[in-house]
């Protein structure tokens, strides 16, 4: 089977959820936040305003 493309690599809450997820192919982190039945997902952003990415 092939690897899934994202990983979620942190998790947190339930009803309230936070999770971090990387773009296997690129390294680009995403915030994933969720709330009830709405969320959102944003580039994760270093202290310089440029994606964090995430070495192979």
């Amino acid at each position: 089977m092939k690897d899934k493309r994202f990983e979620t690599v942190f998790n947190q809450g339930v009803m309230e959820g936070y999770r971090i997820i990387v773009d296997r192919e690129t390294g680009v982190n995403y915030l994933y936040v969720s709330n009830g039945s709405s969320g959102g997902l944003t580039v994760l952003l270093d202290s310089e305003g440029k994606p964090v990415i995430t070495k192979k």
